[in-house]
């Protein structure tokens, strides 16, 4: 039985917070009213009152630990919180509860926890969640959107935490009513798959929701529920329009998935942020992956709009423009990324822009209004499938500028580890062992040729995953972090039925995908695409044992593992890039490597960034431990203008969340989520001291 349980405590100091002026909150004000700052997805404040002479200073101004949101503690946060008026929200714990904190001193003021029983236990994405989305109509009535765990939209009354009743039904929309499967099968409302972690885009009087569903490599079929995009009345909660990320017969791009393979096909949904240009009233969806994510064999052709950039009109839904970004995708290079709305000049000619962050670390950049490519990009061969059934696109789409900004293919032996000759020698005789080739090198069967793995580096996990970039609209400079260190060997096996049954999946050992641990791919605890699904999910078959990626316990390739790049969208170059965070203790404290003079070589992974007047912020995303700090992680401060890193403050976990800052009462704070391995979720506010 659903129950649900809030509380709301409010006191004058919250009330007088909410006294301060109507209207829309911003940035420039100091709040930090969307998951990106904006809506279009600059992660982007003007403050800076802390800078490069004081960023070290910082102290922890409050904390929040999210172990009670929950009946179990969570090692995996991943939200970002907004500030409005001097009130926190964020959501946190594993049913994915939303509370309010006083933004000075951390202090709960209400709590909303949602009780779905089976219906979250067995959703496809669970836990805390990104975060959530706020609404105002200036005049008092204020509004926290999000989706739980279970998939539905829900809308609370700001100032107290209880559900608006004239919203849906008692306060909630159930967004599994009108997901279907097939030909449009309705899915079950408790045991259907569905869901989503990101936070609905809120423009004017609209929510705008994507969907989401279980990581496509070992899904159960090909069949799953189908993507779409939907907007919601942010009053009423009625349905305004839905658009199909897989086309229906008659929509266009029906016709790219040939065979009649729009039927027997899902996923394809926008699990990331949508970002949204209110001014012209477009909507630019990055849309996921098709299933199964490494092989097509039961959906030739193109598969519009599987990993495309989409325009909407924000009204109506229609398609405006798109660009698909990988044809017939079958590398799990989902778009993943906000998009980011950018006003540029190039060459003297003013543009509205949308700048796409990838994976592939291409950052794809259009007319925001008509979709031409600001600079050309190029249709260009890549290599072809040789797996049994399989039909992949014979060009791929690669810009021009700006270059790429990290690596994105494994070149062979020059990425390969080289602290020594010795070591070098071993990377060398290991890769033997796979096919390796440029970026859109296809996934291969295990064993097949005597090759254990089709090895690509970036792919599920590479260059700008989910925490986005950031972008500064008066520099017009992006700031991208970008994994270069995700090898990932694509290995599929041949199912018991032979090739006509379609049910590819990776290779694996009796549990678990086997993929390699260390600075490469870092440890368990933060591989979010490792499997840990018993084999019992498909019927047995020889599993590939996909080993040989670590040379004495390091990552097969050289450093840097991760970078940060400053790239300008005026001129489509990059202005500087530098490692991110610090040398690993793997690599630090390794007995081959006494007495050497290593380099910084970054952290491997992904993590999220704020920009602010002269800041980039982010945090690393591994523990270390150095002579001057205990076990822990820090959170680093770098200059805008040439990449050097100028202060850094503790933190007691790895970041998780994407870091945001606000100012109250003429106070800047940074808030960052922090969890991993033994320690649980918590919410950390950073300040200077008091004078």
């Amino acid at each position: 039985m659903l129950r649900m349980i809030f509380a709301a405590v409010l006191i004058c100091g919250a009330a007088a917070a909410w006294g301060q002026g109507s209207g829309q909150p911003s940035t420039s004000n100091g709040d930090w009213p969307h998951y990106t700052a904006d809506l279009k997805g600059t992660k982007y404040s003007p403050l800076d009152q802390i800078n490069a002479s004081n960023f070290s200073q910082l102290e922890p101004a409050w904390r929040f630990k999210t172990d009670n949101l929950g009946p179990r503690p969570e090692y995996k946060l991943e939200g970002t919180p907004l500030v409005v008026r001097g009130m926190l929200y964020a959501t946190g714990g594993t049913r994915r509860s939303v509370f309010a904190l006083d933004a000075r001193t951390g202090e709960q003021r209400w709590v909303y926890s949602f009780r779905e029983g089976q219906r979250a236990a067995i959703a496809p994405r669970q836990l805390s969640g990104r975060g959530l989305s706020y609404w105002t109509n200036g005049k008092g009535d204020d509004r926290i959107v999000f989706v739980t765990t279970g998939y539905r939209l829900v809308e609370l009354n700001a100032h107290t935490g209880t559900p608006v009743l004239g919203f849906g039904k008692d306060g909630m929309v159930d967004l599994k009513v009108g997901m279907v499967t097939g030909t449009g099968q309705p899915i079950d409302p408790e045991t259907g798959e569905a869901g989503l972690h990101s936070t609905p885009a809120v423009v004017k009087d609209v929510v705008i929701v994507g969907s989401s569903f279980k990581e496509g490599m070992t899904v159960v079929t090909h069949n799953n529920t189908k993507g779409n995009v939907r907007a919601f009345d942010v009053r009423t909660g009625k349905l305004l329009w839905t658009f199909n990320t897989i086309p229906r017969p008659g929509e266009l791009g029906n016709e790219t998935w040939e065979n009649n393979s729009w039927a027997t096909n899902g996923n394809t949904g926008v699990w990331t942020q949508i970002s949204v240009d209110e001014d012209v009233g477009l909507v630019y969806l990055p849309v996921e992956t098709p299933t199964s994510d490494f092989y097509g064999g039961e959906r030739p052709g193109d598969n519009l709009f599987a990993e495309s950039l989409v325009c909407v009109d924000l009204k109506t839904g229609k398609r405006k423009w798109h660009f698909q970004i990988v044809h017939h995708p079958v590398w799990d290079y989902d778009l993943s990324s906000a998009p980011i709305l950018a006003d540029i000049n190039v060459g003297g000619k003013a543009i509205k822009a949308v700048a796409l962050p990838s994976k592939e670390a291409f950052l794809y950049v259009f007319d925001r209004v008509t979709g031409e490519p600001v600079w050309p990009i190029e249709e260009r061969p890549v290599p072809q499938s040789d797996v049994p059934g399989e039909k992949t696109s014979p060009t791929q789409p690669f810009p021009t500028k700006p270059p790429a900004y990290a690596r994105n293919f494994l070149n062979i032996p020059d990425d390969l580890i080289d602290f020594t000759p010795e070591m070098r020698a071993q990377a060398r005789d290991n890769v033997s062992r796979y096919k390796t080739g440029p970026l859109f090198l296809p996934p291969i069967v295990g064993d097949s040729k005597g090759m254990l793995a089709a090895l690509t580096l970036g792919t599920a996990s590479g260059g700008t995953n989910w925490p986005g970039a950031g972008y500064d609209p008066e520099t017009h400079v992006v700031y991208a972090q970008a994994n270069q260190s995700a090898v990932f060997p694509i290995s599929l096996r041949t199912p018991p039925n032979g090739f006509s049954d379609i049910r590819y999946v990776m290779g694996r050992s009796d549990t678990d995908f086997v993929v390699s641990e260390g600075p490469g791919f870092g440890t368990a605890a933060d591989a979010p695409q490792r499997l840990r699904r018993p084999a019992t999910t498909r019927a047995a078959a020889p599993a590939v044992q996909a080993g040989g990626l670590t040379v004495q316990g390091l990552s097969i390739v050289k450093p840097p593992y991760a970078v940060i790049s400053a790239i300008n969208l005026d001129r489509g170059d990059i202005q500087w890039q530098t490692p991110y965070g610090e040398t690993p203790d793997v690599v630090r404290n390794h007995p081959a490597l006494k007495g050497k003079d290593i380099p910084n070589t970054g952290q491997p992974g992904s993590v999220g960034l704020v920009v602010t007047k002269t800041l980039v912020i982010l945090g690393d995303s591994q523990v270390t431990t150095t002579s001057s700090h205990p076990r822990g992680a820090m959170l680093r401060a770098y200059d805008k203008a040439t990449g050097k890193e100028v202060g850094s403050v503790w933190m007691p976990a790895p970041q998780s969340g994407s870091p945001m800052t606000y100012s109250v009462d003429g106070k800047q704070y940074i808030v960052v989520a922090v969890s991993g391995g033994a320690y649980s979720g918590e919410y950390i506010a950073y300040s200077l001291p008091n004078d």
